[in-house]
């Protein structure tokens, strides 16, 4: 049985009891008994009688399509959201349309109760009419966010060597130029941030070529 196992932030590699070679189609079990069939890549390592591979989706899911569908479907709700708050909105408009501006309610007279009836019925529509605006903008926040993901390159994907190899050779330059000051230094820490930055992505550069080269 091959199951899920976690090798790094965001890149979940296959456990497996057997061997197998790059570009075979296995079946890989989620913590939740599901299958996808998945393309194995490169062996990460061996123990316990285990064999570890990086693997990527058969049908070509990955972070980049779970972070649209996200973006779609709060996308949805903010709109469904939307339109049930301006329902209610034009519901307390509606409930109120016919008494005079300024009307104060007519104490003993025959209208009172329903003045005050219609003043509650009109307060709670808006009411609703607030919470689901404000549950439309929450969604619609949410939206955007994972819109923005659904361009995110990281280790889980096979082009992350070539996309982290460009950001390199761009720390790289940008070091070099705070280094002999063709690029001005914002602050005292500029030139120790941009090397950090540089091991860091040489970090992720060594890990992406044993997952994908």
């Amino acid at each position: 049985m091959n199951t899920y196992y976690k090798y790094c932030p965001n890149v979940f590699v296959a456990k497996c009891t057997e061997p197998h070679e790059k570009g075979e189609i296995i079946p890989v079990t989620t913590k939740y008994g599901k299958e996808n069939d998945c393309i194995v890549f490169n062996i990460v390592g061996q123990k316990d009688g285990f064999f570890y591979y990086s693997i990527v989706r058969a049908d070509g899911y990955n972070l980049q399509e779970r972070a649209k569908a996200k973006a779609e479907r709060y996308a949805k709700w903010a709109s469904i959201a939307d339109a049930k708050s301006e329902a209610q909105f034009n519901k307390s408009h509606s409930i109120t349309e016919m008494i005079p501006m300024g009307q104060p309610i007519l104490v003993g007279h025959h209208s009172e109760a329903r003045h005050r009836r219609d003043i509650e019925r009109s307060w709670s529509a808006l009411g609703k009419g607030v919470e689901l605006m404000e549950k439309s903008e929450a969604h619609e926040s949410k939206a955007e966010y994972w819109a923005k993901m659904a361009n995110k390159i990281d280790l889980s994907m096979p082009e992350s060597l070539e996309y982290y190899q460009y950001l390199l050779e761009a720390a790289k330059e940008k070091h070099e130029g705070l280094k002999n000051g063709t690029i001005e230094r914002g602050h005292s820490f500029s030139l120790t941030y941009a090397k950090k930055e540089v091991n860091e992505i040489e970090k992720k550069i060594k890990i992406a070529k044993l997952l994908w080269d």
